[in-house]
C-alpha cells in the first residue's frame, strides 16, 4: 500500500476527433485507453479522473465512434503531473456497414501509429472473461505499435464481479485489477500509470 496519496486537482474534457488531422496539439504526457465494448471503459476513466461525468457511455455498445481527450493534473509529493488521456472507441459489438467499419479502423490505426506522444497504452479487460479473440487481438495490435520508449498496461475491470477466489487467483499473476467500488484498487492504478511514465 503507498503512504502517499495521489491527488486529482482537476480534470477536464478537451475535444473529440474522427481522425489524426483534427487532434490537439502535443503539449503533455499522453495515456490511451482501449478495450472492447462493453469492458466498462467510461466508468474506468470517470473513477481514474475523480469526475463521474467526464466520460459518456452508451447505451448501446460500439455506438461512439470519436476519439475523445480529457486533461488531467495530479499532484503526488509536491510534484504536479500533467496528463493527458485519449479515450478510443469500444472494439466489436458496432453494428455498421463494412465500408463504414473498415473507414473507422484505418481512422484508429492511423492515429494510434502515427501518435508517437502516447507513451502508455491502457488494455481494459473484463476479468470475468479474460480470454477472449478479441482481448487477444488488441493485445496483438498494441504489441505491434509499441516503441522502445512506450508501454502496455492491462488491467482488469469489474474485479468486484469475482468470487474471491477467483479475485486471489487473478492477483497471484501480479494483474492490475480495478472494482467501481474499491477507492484503493483506483489509486493503486493512477500510482502505476506514474510508475510506468516517470518512474515515481
Amino acid at each position: 500500500m503507498q503512504n502517499n496519496q495521489i491527488c486529482v486537482l482537476s480534470s477536464s474534457f478537451t475535444k473529440s476527433i474522427e481522425n489524426k488531422s483534427q487532434a490537439p496539439s502535443v503539449l503533455y504526457s499522453e495515456i490511451a485507453i482501449l478495450g472492447r465494448s462493453n469492458v466498462g471503459k467510461s466508468s474506468a476513466i470517470n473513477l481514474l479522473l475523480n469526475n463521474k461525468n467526464l466520460a459518456k457511455s452508451s447505451s448501446t455498445p460500439g455506438k461512439t465512434r470519436l476519439i475523445n481527450f480529457f486533461l488531467s493534473s495530479w499532484r503526488l509529493d509536491d510534484v504536479v503531473y500533467d496528463l493527458r488521456f485519449i479515450d478510443f472507441p469500444g472494439f466489436g459489438y458496432a453494428k455498421v456497414s463494412k465500408e463504414e467499419r473498415n473507414l473507422w479502423d484505418k481512422n484508429l490505426s492511423e492515429f494510434l501509429k502515427t501518435r508517437d506522444s502516447i507513451k502508455l497504452f491502457i488494455h481494459l479487460i473484463d476479468s470475468r472473461h479474460t480470454n477472449l479473440a478479441i482481448d487477444n487481438e488488441i493485445k496483438n495490435f498494441l504489441n505491434s505499435l509499441l516503441k522502445p520508449d512506450s508501454k502496455i498496461l492491462s488491467v482488469f475491470t469489474k474485479c468486484d464481479k469475482l468470487n474471491k477466489n477467483e479475485l486471489i487467483k487473478l492477483k497471484k499473476e501480479d494483474s492490475i485489477c480495478i472494482s467501481y467500488n474499491d477507492k484503493q484498487s483506483i489509486e493503486s492504478l493512477r500510482f502505476s500509470i506514474l510508475n510506468h511514465l516517470y518512474g515515481v
